[in-house]
Protein backbone atom coordinates (compact mmCIF):
# COMPACT_ATOMS: atom_id res chain seq x y z
CA UNK A 1 0.00 0.00 0.00
CA UNK A 2 2.67 2.29 0.87
CA UNK A 3 4.02 2.06 -2.60
CA UNK A 4 0.79 2.36 -4.52
CA UNK A 5 0.17 5.74 -2.18
CA UNK A 6 4.06 6.23 -2.82
CA UNK A 7 3.41 5.72 -6.82
CA UNK A 8 -0.05 8.39 -7.02
CA UNK A 9 1.65 11.35 -5.12
CA UNK A 10 4.50 10.84 -7.84
CA UNK A 11 2.38 10.74 -10.54
CA UNK A 12 0.35 13.93 -9.27
CA UNK A 13 3.83 15.78 -8.71
CA UNK A 14 4.25 14.74 -12.23
CA UNK A 15 1.47 16.13 -13.64
CA UNK A 16 1.35 19.27 -11.61
CA UNK A 17 5.21 19.84 -12.97
CA UNK A 18 4.02 19.18 -16.59
CA UNK A 19 0.82 21.36 -16.69
CA UNK A 20 2.68 24.14 -15.22
CA UNK A 21 5.45 23.70 -17.93
CA UNK A 22 3.30 22.99 -20.43
CA UNK A 23 3.82 25.50 -23.47
CA UNK A 24 0.75 28.28 -24.21
CA UNK A 25 -0.34 28.17 -27.50
CA UNK A 26 -1.51 31.57 -29.19
CA UNK A 27 -5.30 31.24 -29.84
CA UNK A 28 -5.03 34.74 -31.70
CA UNK A 29 -3.79 35.79 -35.03
CA UNK A 30 -1.14 38.29 -35.29
CA UNK A 31 -3.26 40.86 -37.19
CA UNK A 32 -5.58 40.29 -34.15
CA UNK A 33 -3.03 41.29 -31.48
CA UNK A 34 -1.43 44.20 -33.56
CA UNK A 35 -3.09 47.62 -34.54
CA UNK A 36 -4.80 50.04 -32.78
CA UNK A 37 -7.22 48.21 -31.55
CA UNK A 38 -5.98 44.54 -30.31
CA UNK A 39 -7.95 41.78 -28.90
CA UNK A 40 -7.25 41.73 -25.18
CA UNK A 41 -8.22 38.64 -23.90
CA UNK A 42 -8.56 37.09 -20.33
CA UNK A 43 -4.84 36.18 -19.35
CA UNK A 44 -3.50 32.58 -19.19
CA UNK A 45 -1.34 33.59 -15.99
CA UNK A 46 1.93 31.13 -16.76
CA UNK A 47 4.22 29.87 -13.69
CA UNK A 48 7.26 28.76 -16.29
CA UNK A 49 7.23 31.06 -19.38
CA UNK A 50 6.37 29.62 -23.05
CA UNK A 51 10.16 29.75 -24.99
CA UNK A 52 10.80 28.60 -27.73
CA UNK A 53 14.64 29.90 -29.19
CA UNK A 54 14.96 29.75 -33.15
CA UNK A 55 18.33 27.92 -34.16
CA UNK A 56 20.97 30.20 -35.85
CA UNK A 57 21.94 29.31 -39.16
CA UNK A 58 23.13 32.56 -41.05
CA UNK A 59 22.72 32.85 -44.76
CA UNK A 60 24.08 29.96 -46.46
CA UNK A 61 25.96 29.56 -49.59
CA UNK A 62 25.80 33.42 -50.57
CA UNK A 63 21.64 33.57 -49.82
CA UNK A 64 20.38 37.11 -48.81
CA UNK A 65 17.24 38.88 -47.51
CA UNK A 66 14.59 38.64 -50.38
CA UNK A 67 14.28 43.17 -51.18
CA UNK A 68 11.56 44.55 -52.21
CA UNK A 69 12.05 45.46 -56.03
CA UNK A 70 14.63 47.68 -57.45
CA UNK A 71 16.21 47.79 -53.87
CA UNK A 72 19.42 45.06 -53.51
CA UNK A 73 20.42 43.39 -49.87
CA UNK A 74 24.80 42.67 -49.40
CA UNK A 75 26.83 42.82 -46.43
CA UNK A 76 27.81 45.97 -45.03
CA UNK A 77 30.58 44.21 -42.79
CA UNK A 78 31.04 40.97 -41.19
CA UNK A 79 33.12 39.29 -38.18
CA UNK A 80 31.46 41.51 -35.58
CA UNK A 81 31.33 40.40 -32.22
CA UNK A 82 27.91 40.55 -30.75
CA UNK A 83 26.44 43.96 -32.46
CA UNK A 84 23.81 44.94 -30.95
CA UNK A 85 23.15 48.88 -31.78
CA UNK A 86 24.13 51.33 -34.92
CA UNK A 87 24.17 55.12 -34.99
CA UNK A 88 25.03 56.69 -38.56
CA UNK A 89 27.43 59.91 -37.95
CA UNK A 90 26.83 63.13 -40.45
CA UNK A 91 29.87 61.84 -42.22
CA UNK A 92 28.69 58.72 -43.00
CA UNK A 93 31.40 56.72 -40.85
CA UNK A 94 29.14 54.12 -38.93
CA UNK A 95 29.21 53.40 -35.21
CA UNK A 96 28.37 50.10 -33.82
CA UNK A 97 28.09 48.82 -29.94
CA UNK A 98 29.74 45.42 -29.90
CA UNK A 99 28.30 44.72 -26.67
CA UNK A 100 26.31 42.39 -24.28
CA UNK A 101 24.87 41.81 -20.76
CA UNK A 102 27.25 42.42 -18.11
CA UNK A 103 28.04 39.26 -15.70
CA UNK A 104 24.94 38.36 -14.65
CA UNK A 105 24.45 37.83 -10.69
CA UNK A 106 21.68 35.43 -10.58
CA UNK A 107 21.91 31.88 -9.76
CA UNK A 108 20.41 28.73 -9.22
CA UNK A 109 17.84 27.25 -11.36
CA UNK A 110 16.56 30.54 -13.25
CA UNK A 111 20.07 31.66 -13.52
CA UNK A 112 21.30 28.25 -15.34
CA UNK A 113 17.79 28.17 -17.42
CA UNK A 114 18.90 31.48 -18.62
CA UNK A 115 22.02 30.98 -19.50
CA UNK A 116 21.27 27.84 -21.23
CA UNK A 117 18.76 30.22 -23.56
CA UNK A 118 21.13 32.93 -23.86
CA UNK A 119 23.27 30.08 -25.06
CA UNK A 120 21.23 28.73 -27.75
CA UNK A 121 20.26 32.36 -29.49
CA UNK A 122 24.08 33.33 -29.48
CA UNK A 123 23.61 35.95 -26.77
CA UNK A 124 25.58 33.55 -23.78
CA UNK A 125 28.94 35.86 -25.35
CA UNK A 126 30.99 38.13 -22.49
CA UNK A 127 30.36 41.90 -23.47
CA UNK A 128 33.46 43.47 -26.02
CA UNK A 129 32.80 46.17 -24.42
CA UNK A 130 33.88 47.97 -27.94
CA UNK A 131 32.47 50.44 -30.31
CA UNK A 132 33.74 49.58 -33.95
CA UNK A 133 33.84 52.28 -37.14
CA UNK A 134 32.78 50.89 -40.39
CA UNK A 135 33.97 53.38 -43.01
CA UNK A 136 32.21 53.11 -46.88
CA UNK A 137 34.87 55.73 -48.34
CA UNK A 138 33.49 54.99 -52.12
CA UNK A 139 30.20 54.59 -51.25
CA UNK A 140 29.87 51.06 -52.86
CA UNK A 141 27.72 49.78 -50.15
CA UNK A 142 30.30 48.12 -48.38
CA UNK A 143 32.75 48.93 -45.44
CA UNK A 144 35.98 48.89 -46.20
CA UNK A 145 37.45 50.21 -42.69
CA UNK A 146 36.86 48.16 -39.50
CA UNK A 147 38.38 49.63 -36.69
CA UNK A 148 38.35 49.82 -33.43
CA UNK A 149 36.66 53.91 -32.47
CA UNK A 150 36.57 53.23 -28.67
CA UNK A 151 37.13 50.70 -25.60
CA UNK A 152 36.99 50.71 -22.33
CA UNK A 153 32.86 50.91 -21.95
CA UNK A 154 30.28 48.75 -19.60
CA UNK A 155 27.74 47.37 -21.69
CA UNK A 156 27.78 50.34 -24.18
CA UNK A 157 24.64 50.41 -26.10
CA UNK A 158 23.05 53.87 -27.20
CA UNK A 159 24.96 56.49 -29.00
CA UNK A 160 24.28 59.66 -29.85
CA UNK A 161 25.66 63.23 -31.11
CA UNK A 162 25.11 66.65 -29.61
CA UNK A 163 27.08 70.16 -29.99
CA UNK A 164 30.71 68.03 -30.33
CA UNK A 165 30.19 65.67 -28.01
CA UNK A 166 29.64 61.87 -28.36
CA UNK A 167 27.08 60.67 -25.60
CA UNK A 168 26.86 56.84 -25.18
CA UNK A 169 24.44 54.87 -22.72
CA UNK A 170 26.87 52.77 -20.88
CA UNK A 171 24.47 49.96 -18.72
CA UNK A 172 25.58 52.06 -15.21
CA UNK A 173 25.70 55.43 -16.77
CA UNK A 174 25.42 57.78 -19.44
CA UNK A 175 29.14 59.38 -20.38
CA UNK A 176 30.80 61.58 -23.16
CA UNK A 177 33.55 61.95 -25.40
CA UNK A 178 34.66 64.98 -27.42
CA UNK A 179 34.27 64.21 -31.08
CA UNK A 180 35.19 65.86 -34.77
CA UNK A 181 33.95 64.73 -37.91
CA UNK A 182 36.23 62.27 -39.26
CA UNK A 183 37.28 60.70 -36.49
CA UNK A 184 38.94 56.95 -36.61
CA UNK A 185 39.35 56.71 -32.56
CA UNK A 186 38.27 58.22 -29.70
CA UNK A 187 41.64 58.21 -26.77
CA UNK A 188 39.89 60.33 -24.03
CA UNK A 189 38.46 59.18 -21.12
CA UNK A 190 34.92 59.32 -21.33
CA UNK A 191 33.34 61.60 -18.58
CA UNK A 192 30.35 60.74 -16.39
CA UNK A 193 27.20 62.74 -17.15
CA UNK A 194 24.53 60.76 -14.61
CA UNK A 195 24.77 57.81 -13.10
CA UNK A 196 21.73 54.94 -14.14
CA UNK A 197 21.02 51.90 -12.18
CA UNK A 198 22.12 49.09 -13.07
CA UNK A 199 21.29 45.07 -12.53
CA UNK A 200 18.43 42.75 -13.18
CA UNK A 201 17.28 42.56 -16.59
CA UNK A 202 16.99 45.01 -19.39
CA UNK A 203 20.64 46.36 -19.29
CA UNK A 204 20.73 48.21 -22.57
CA UNK A 205 20.46 51.71 -22.20
CA UNK A 206 19.40 54.13 -25.83
CA UNK A 207 20.00 57.71 -25.75
CA UNK A 208 19.06 60.07 -28.37
CA UNK A 209 18.92 63.64 -28.69
CA UNK A 210 15.95 65.55 -28.34
CA UNK A 211 14.44 68.04 -31.30
CA UNK A 212 15.23 70.95 -28.94
CA UNK A 213 18.43 70.50 -29.29
CA UNK A 214 19.66 71.05 -25.53
CA UNK A 215 18.20 67.51 -24.27
CA UNK A 216 18.65 64.04 -24.27
CA UNK A 217 16.44 60.91 -23.58
CA UNK A 218 17.81 57.97 -22.24
CA UNK A 219 15.80 54.84 -22.29
CA UNK A 220 16.16 52.45 -18.76
CA UNK A 221 14.08 49.04 -18.73
CA UNK A 222 12.85 47.63 -15.65
CA UNK A 223 14.72 45.10 -13.64
CA UNK A 224 12.43 42.25 -13.48
CA UNK A 225 9.06 41.27 -15.66
CA UNK A 226 6.51 42.29 -13.16
CA UNK A 227 8.54 44.23 -10.06
CA UNK A 228 8.53 40.83 -8.59
CA UNK A 229 11.57 41.64 -6.56
CA UNK A 230 10.13 44.72 -4.78
CA UNK A 231 9.86 48.41 -6.02
CA UNK A 232 13.13 49.30 -4.82
CA UNK A 233 14.85 47.61 -7.02
CA UNK A 234 13.07 49.46 -9.95
CA UNK A 235 13.83 52.92 -8.67
CA UNK A 236 14.61 54.93 -11.38
CA UNK A 237 13.75 52.21 -13.70
CA UNK A 238 11.03 51.43 -16.56
CA UNK A 239 11.66 55.27 -17.47
CA UNK A 240 12.46 57.19 -20.02
CA UNK A 241 14.39 60.00 -18.46
CA UNK A 242 15.34 63.72 -19.84
CA UNK A 243 18.70 64.79 -19.81
CA UNK A 244 20.59 68.26 -19.39
CA UNK A 245 23.66 67.33 -20.41
CA UNK A 246 25.23 70.72 -19.67
CA UNK A 247 24.27 71.14 -16.59
CA UNK A 248 23.89 67.06 -15.31
CA UNK A 249 20.61 67.63 -14.43
CA UNK A 250 17.85 64.99 -15.32
CA UNK A 251 13.95 63.97 -14.41
CA UNK A 252 11.83 61.20 -15.52
CA UNK A 253 10.02 62.46 -18.70
CA UNK A 254 7.97 59.44 -18.78
CA UNK A 255 7.16 56.08 -16.87
CA UNK A 256 5.20 52.53 -16.73
CA UNK A 257 7.28 50.98 -19.30
CA UNK A 258 8.82 47.74 -19.09
CA UNK A 259 11.58 48.95 -21.35
CA UNK A 260 11.61 51.33 -24.02
CA UNK A 261 14.65 50.57 -26.00
CA UNK A 262 14.21 51.78 -29.56
CA UNK A 263 13.08 55.84 -29.00
CA UNK A 264 13.09 58.13 -32.70
CA UNK A 265 12.09 61.69 -33.14
CA UNK A 266 9.33 62.51 -35.20
CA UNK A 267 11.11 64.96 -37.60
CA UNK A 268 8.43 66.93 -38.67
CA UNK A 269 6.53 67.47 -35.17
CA UNK A 270 9.56 67.04 -32.78
CA UNK A 271 7.82 64.59 -30.78
CA UNK A 272 9.47 61.62 -29.30
CA UNK A 273 8.28 57.97 -30.20
CA UNK A 274 9.45 54.73 -28.74
CA UNK A 275 8.78 50.90 -28.75
CA UNK A 276 8.04 49.06 -25.73
CA UNK A 277 8.67 45.04 -24.77
CA UNK A 278 5.56 44.07 -22.27
CA UNK A 279 5.72 41.92 -20.22
CA UNK A 280 5.53 38.28 -20.15
CA UNK A 281 3.82 34.89 -18.66
CA UNK A 282 0.35 36.26 -19.27
CA UNK A 283 0.06 33.72 -22.14
CA UNK A 284 0.66 34.05 -25.68
CA UNK A 285 -1.60 36.69 -26.81
CA UNK A 286 -0.97 38.99 -24.06
CA UNK A 287 0.49 41.63 -23.03
CA UNK A 288 1.21 43.45 -26.55
CA UNK A 289 4.12 44.70 -27.40
CA UNK A 290 3.77 48.21 -28.83
CA UNK A 291 4.84 51.74 -30.48
CA UNK A 292 3.74 54.84 -28.96
CA UNK A 293 4.22 58.44 -28.99
CA UNK A 294 5.61 59.90 -25.64
CA UNK A 295 5.18 62.84 -23.63
CA UNK A 296 6.16 64.58 -20.60
CA UNK A 297 4.37 62.81 -17.47
CA UNK A 298 2.87 60.16 -19.50
CA UNK A 299 2.64 56.09 -17.06
CA UNK A 300 1.39 53.63 -19.41
CA UNK A 301 0.78 51.05 -16.53
CA UNK A 302 3.66 48.51 -15.92
CA UNK A 303 3.76 47.05 -13.63
CA UNK A 304 0.05 47.37 -12.41
CA UNK A 305 -1.47 47.76 -15.83
CA UNK A 306 -0.73 47.01 -19.31
CA UNK A 307 -2.80 48.59 -22.50
CA UNK A 308 -4.34 51.07 -20.65
CA UNK A 309 -5.88 50.14 -17.79
CA UNK A 310 -5.73 46.03 -17.88
CA UNK A 311 -4.69 45.04 -14.72
CA UNK A 312 -2.03 42.78 -14.09
CA UNK A 313 -3.27 40.58 -11.45
CA UNK A 314 -0.14 38.89 -10.19
CA UNK A 315 1.60 42.17 -8.78
CA UNK A 316 1.58 43.62 -5.28
CA UNK A 317 0.95 46.09 -3.64
CA UNK A 318 -1.83 46.70 -5.82
CA UNK A 319 -1.66 50.46 -7.19
CA UNK A 320 -5.79 51.14 -7.87
CA UNK A 321 -5.37 55.47 -7.76
CA UNK A 322 -3.38 54.65 -11.58
CA UNK A 323 -5.46 52.52 -13.46
CA UNK A 324 -7.54 55.81 -14.77
CA UNK A 325 -4.07 57.64 -15.65
CA UNK A 326 -2.86 54.49 -17.05
CA UNK A 327 -1.99 56.00 -20.83
CA UNK A 328 -3.12 53.88 -23.46
CA UNK A 329 -0.61 53.11 -26.65
CA UNK A 330 -1.05 54.50 -29.56
CA UNK A 331 -0.09 50.99 -31.64
CA UNK A 332 -0.05 47.17 -30.75
CA UNK A 333 2.55 45.28 -32.20
CA UNK A 334 1.66 41.90 -31.33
Amino acid sequence: HILIVLGLILLVIAAGVTYLAWPDTAELSVDQVAGKLPKITDPRIQTIPTVKVAKVVGWQNGAMPTPAAGLKVQPFATGLDHPRWMYRLPNGDVLVAETNSPPREGGGITGWVMKVLMGRAGAGVPSANRITLLRDANGDGVAETKSVFMTGLNSPFGMTLLDGQLYIGNTDALVRVPYTDGATKITAKPELVIKLNPGGNHWARNVIAAADGKTLYVGVGSSSNIAENGMDAEKYRANILQVWPKDKNWRIYAAGLRNPNGMAINPKSGGLWTVVNERDMLGSDLAPDYLTQVEFGDHFGWPWYYWGGYPDSRVEPKNPALQQYAKRPDYALG
